[in-house]
């Protein structure tokens, strides 16, 4: 995706950059939709869902432009996903059994919506049989 001309890296840059503010604002709307901890819990899973889908669809299907997959991944994703303040809500957790719910539930659905987003990225790249043709 590199490309030596510095305009080709500007738009790039600034794709990025809206991608992100997308991203960040998709946050804060969950945030404001679900409580605390289940709004990065939720944002943090549908993230991990949709990486796993767009990493997955340049092996399976190939469709989409490493440029839309660069503005996905590194800006609306990098926004809408959270390590930070999943650390943070775990440091900051009531109780040992309180902890051990946000660190489950973030890993258990991340890796969820990881095995997601691949299953659909290799639906997607299947080819399906056309015409009267049975399998």
């Amino acid at each position: 995706m590199v490309d030596a001309h510095p305009l080709v890296r500007l738009e790039t840059l600034a794709l990025i950059a809206v991608g992100g503010f997308a991203g960040s604002n998709l946050r804060f709307f969950a945030m404001g939709l679900v409580p605390d901890v289940p709004s990065i819990v939720l944002v943090n899973a549908v993230g991990s869902a949709v990486l796993a889908f767009l990493v997955y669809e340049a092996d399976y299907a190939d469709r989409l432009t490493a440029r839309t997959r660069l503005v996905f991944t590194t800006g609306v994703l990098s926004s809408l996903t959270t390590y930070s303040t999943f650390a943070l809500q775990t440091a900051l957790a009531a109780s040992p059994l309180a902890l051990g719910g946000i660190v489950a539930a973030n890993y258990g659905l991340g890796l969820a919506g990881v095995l997601v987003g691949r299953f659909l990225a290799r639906r997607l790249g299947v080819p399906r049989p056309t015409g009267g043709e049975t399998t």
